[in-house]
């Protein structure tokens, strides 16, 4: 017995695996059970050395939210709550001082009033195809209208194939027919991209973590270091046998043109480095350890969460940590009933949802100059009148109102805006509403 005991104590602990591939299982559900009984214990990260005053000061900070905002419910439906003697329909029925009349009574408005106070500065993005649809690019799953339902004409045997490393060795032409479609350059960043890099501008970004290879985050303005692309991009390619680095524009030249691109080493197909599936993840992906441990916000956007091991990270924050999913339904961990403490769900449309937060926050006039500036140099396109101009802004999501365009010289070039403007902030309740199909 004491041998046995000898030989268990001696025995080398394993190393940790650092080889992650992407993968479509849904197995992993079970980690937000893990997660449940994590958040009972004091082991992880959220023990580390100053961490526990700032997280039980935001769970007080929250619950306090929370019962503030159940005794407004009650009053608008006319009863009292039950959070105690003071919620009472007499007490409900005059004005809450501690609330702004500003901020909506729900989610979007918890978290907003959390951001004003300076409570979450580390706030980490995750995002899916969901939050690229109203830049014309569909999402993958909804049905109808996702990729993944319209890929008939590909003749490929089910619809993941056609991101799968082994079909793509066998019969690259399917991928490549699609990658035309694909490519970034015929496609604008919209009102979520330029909310997302609003967050880095506020020094409040800590960082994005995506699934899109359309570049659009790119595009945008969100530094590398603030972006992690966890499924790739074009912006390189490489062989997808011997992994040599293959110039990404001749890749694209021959893409584009009906060739298949081919190592000049192994004579392998060429690919962009797009994460297919049974691939290794990108180095940078294994930030998240770092970065989820230290989050104080996750905001969870326009994904589906039933890509691995992607959407398991949602489950790695603090067990204190608030979680935002603006989405155009419950995913994930916010299927469950009832939901997490600190766990809130905006569901709708997603650009809707990104606009009434930034009103709430007083970014949306901020948020539009950035658009206007950095997608149009905020100059009309040569031969293009002001209503179509405006027509094509407001497809992309940016308010255009009439009189605003901007002085230009003889020359083209954007003069001056003079003077400060006010940033919005709506006064209405936020609404949340579902809709079939969650975006990828």
């Amino acid at each position: 017995m004491s041998k046995a005991k000898s030989s268990r104590d001696k025995r080398p602990t394993q190393p940790a695996l650092v080889r992650v591939t992407r993968n479509s299982s849904t197995h992993s559900r079970q980690a937000d059970s893990v997660q449940s009984q994590v958040s009972g214990t004091s082991s992880g990260p959220q023990a580390h050395p100053g961490g526990r005053q700032s997280d039980s000061g935001l769970v007080q900070d929250l619950s306090l939210m929370s019962v503030s905002e159940q005794k407004a419910s009650a009053a608008r439906r006319g009863r009292p709550s039950k959070t105690g003697s003071s919620g009472t329909a007499g007490s409900l029925s005059g004005t809450q001082p501690q609330a702004s009349p500003s901020i909506p009574k729900s989610g979007l408005g918890t978290i907003a009033r959390l951001i004003k106070l300076g409570r979450l500065k580390n706030i980490v993005v995750v995002a899916g195809a969901g939050i690229s649809t109203a830049s014309g690019i569909p999402d993958f799953r909804t049905p109808g209208t996702g990729l993944y339902a319209n890929l008939e004409k590909y003749n490929i045997p089910y619809p993941e194939a056609i991101f799968n490393i082994d079909y793509f060795s066998n019969d690259p032409r399917p991928f490549f027919s699609l990658a035309k479609e694909l490519y970034p350059g015929n496609h604008q960043p919209n009102y979520v991209h330029y909310f997302i890099r609003m967050l880095h501008q506020k020094g409040l970004l800590l960082r994005m973590y995506t699934q899109n290879i359309d570049g659009l985050e790119r595009m945008c303005g969100i530094p590398e270091d603030k972006l992690v692309e966890a499924h790739g991009s074009f912006e390189t390619a490489s062989c997808h046998l011997c992994y040599t680095p293959y110039p990404a524009e001749e890749a694209k030249r021959a893409i584009m043109c009906g060739s298949v691109p081919t190592c000049s080493f192994c004579q392998a197909t060429v690919k962009p480095n797009v994460v297919f599936f049974g691939e290794d993840l990108p180095e940078n992906y294994f930030q998240h350890t770092t970065d989820f441990p230290k989050a104080d916000l996750l905001m969870i956007m326009g994904t589906s969460l039933q890509i691995e091991p992607f959407a398991s990270l949602v489950n790695t924050v603090r067990p204190a940590v608030p979680r935002l999913l603006l989405n155009r339904g419950a995913v994930g961990p916010f299927e469950r009933k009832p939901l997490r403490r600190g766990d809130y769900m905006e569901l709708g449309d997603l650009s809707e949802s990104v606009r009434r937060l930034a009103q709430v926050l007083g970014w949306h006039q901020e948020i539009e100059e950035l658009m206007w500036g950095q997608e149009n140099q905020c100059v009309p396109q040569l031969g293009t009148s002001a209503m179509e101009e405006q027509a094509a802004q407001g497809r992309r999501g940016v308010e255009v109102p009439p009189g605003r365009w901007p002085k230009t010289s003889s020359l083209g070039a954007t003069g001056a805006r003079s003077g400060s403007e006010e940033s919005d902030a709506s006064e209405t309740d936020s609404m949340s509403t579902e809709s079939s199909g969650p975006s990828n």
